[in-house]
């Protein structure tokens, strides 16, 4: 490394990070109350020397946008964006990450308290650690790093906290519409420092079936719901398998199921002695990289008319699906485009060994960033998903400084800088 890349790596505000990250993590901001915590992102992105744009979202203009999809209904959204350097002769990067997190469960179930930022075990705990306050934060202080270290860059670097991902997008769909773009964009979601060019698609669905009621003590009499969704659901994973055996991607190598089918709630019956006369159950349906949405949506459909067939009263009484809320469309950025390489060799010169690229079954923003904005983009991140999405949520505290120093360093290379006088 040069010189100006070492001032830069110095110049980390480490335990500025871990503050800032436990006062988000207390901030609650799911169930799109997420205002309150793009308010202290926009304060803290001027503290700390950025040019900040916060603007309060048009969701009714967003609503009719074609890739607009939301579960949680909001009556108010903040987008919230930082940005330094540029226009110049490099080319401009975003840095974008998601300040909203999904609702915390039983917190008896949580070792730590989920709205606290517990500093313990070289690991740091609360909803919204990993998943992905910590990768924004990372953002911000390696964008705070190059200011303190006196660099101007020859690009913009723009870093967009954005509302929404976890339900559809509509923070980073509001960044496109608002005018950002890049040459490329690193999503910090947790990766475990590997390095993701491609992501998996997901569409959620609603499954209805219809039985007959009877009362329980002639139970012979109705048609039990729950008994006709049995073998439904005992279908959905023959086809979840044969889905998956087609799948000989590198990229997804390490993942058995990298196109799972999983049913996430299940609601049947209004009465104990009563034969269930109908079963609705939701789930996430994920969607190979190679895949439009209609057509994967079709496939589903006709696997439930295929199993549904096979049974004389689901046959006649045949199953609805309904397709509804987040609808994630695959996207895969080229292997041998210049952002995949610059984050991989930004990395083996800071660890010594280059970091795995790969592919990941979840959807996620870079969807938006790919397909509707045409921005090369990688998922690049602190932590493991894993840890997402469950009780005592953490990120490792060497994951946090590792990605601020990957992210900085990335960012004075691809953009092109020097020291200011």
């Amino acid at each position: 490394m040069n010189s100006l890349e070492k001032q830069v790596l110095d110049a980390i505000d480490f335990e500025g990070l871990l503050s800032f990250l436990q006062r988000l993590i207390a901030i609650p901001s799911c169930d799109g109350r997420e205002s309150a915590a793009q308010e202290a992102v926009a304060h803290h992105m001027e503290a700390c020397g950025l040019e900040v744009d916060a603007w309060a979202l048009d969701l009714e203009e967003l609503q009719r946008h074609s890739a607009c999809f939301q579960e949680v209904q909001r009556e108010h959204g903040l987008g919230v964006v930082g940005s330094l350097g540029g226009p110049g002769s490099g080319p401009d990067l975003i840095f974008n990450g998601h300040i909203d997190v999904v609702p915390t469960g039983d917190p008896g179930n949580w070792s730590h308290p989920p709205w606290q930022g517990t500093l313990t075990s070289n690991r740091l705990y609360g909803r919204g650690a990993v998943d992905m306050k910590g990768g924004l934060c990372c953002g911000i202080y390696a964008a705070k790093a190059l200011l303190d270290a006196g660099v101007g860059l020859d690009a913009k670097l723009i870093v967009e906290s954005v509302i929404g991902e976890e339900d559809g997008g509509v923070g980073t769909l509001a960044t496109l519409l608002r005018g950002y773009r890049a040459d490329a964009a690193i999503i910090m979601e947790p990766t475990q420092l590997a390095v993701i060019p491609a992501q998996a698609g997901a569409l959620n669905f609603r499954l209805t079936v219809n039985g007959l009621s009877a009362h329980g003590c002639v139970r012979d009499e109705g048609v039990s719901a729950i008994e006709k969704f049995q073998p439904i659901f005992a279908g959905l994973r023959s086809f979840e398998q044969r889905r998956n055996a087609n799948c000989s991607d590198p990229l997804f190598a390490r993942y058995a199921l990298p196109y799972p089918i999983s049913i996430g709630t299940v609601m049947a019956g209004d009465w104990a002695s009563t034969v269930p006369e109908r079963l609705v159950c939701e789930g996430r349906y994920g969607v190979q990289l190679s895949e439009d949405l209609d057509s994967a949506r079709r496939q589903l459909e006709a696997a439930v008319a295929q199993i549904a067939s096979e049974d004389p009263w689901l046959a006649d009484n045949p199953p609805d699906i309904e397709w509804w809320g987040g609808q994630f469309a695959p996207a895969v950025t080229p292997r041998d485009h210049a952002i995949v390489e610059d984050v991989a060799t930004v990395m083996q010169d800071l660890t010594g060994k280059k970091p795995p690229v790969e592919g990941v079954p979840y959807g996620a923003d870079m969807r938006l960033l790919v397909n509707e904005g045409g921005i090369p983009t990688i998922l690049f991140g602190p932590g493991d998903v894993r840890q997402s999405h469950r009780p005592d949520e953490f990120v490792p505290l060497d994951d946090l400084l590792l990605a601020t120093r990957a992210l900085a360093l990335t960012a004075l290379r691809y953009c092109g800088a020097s020291q200011k006088e």
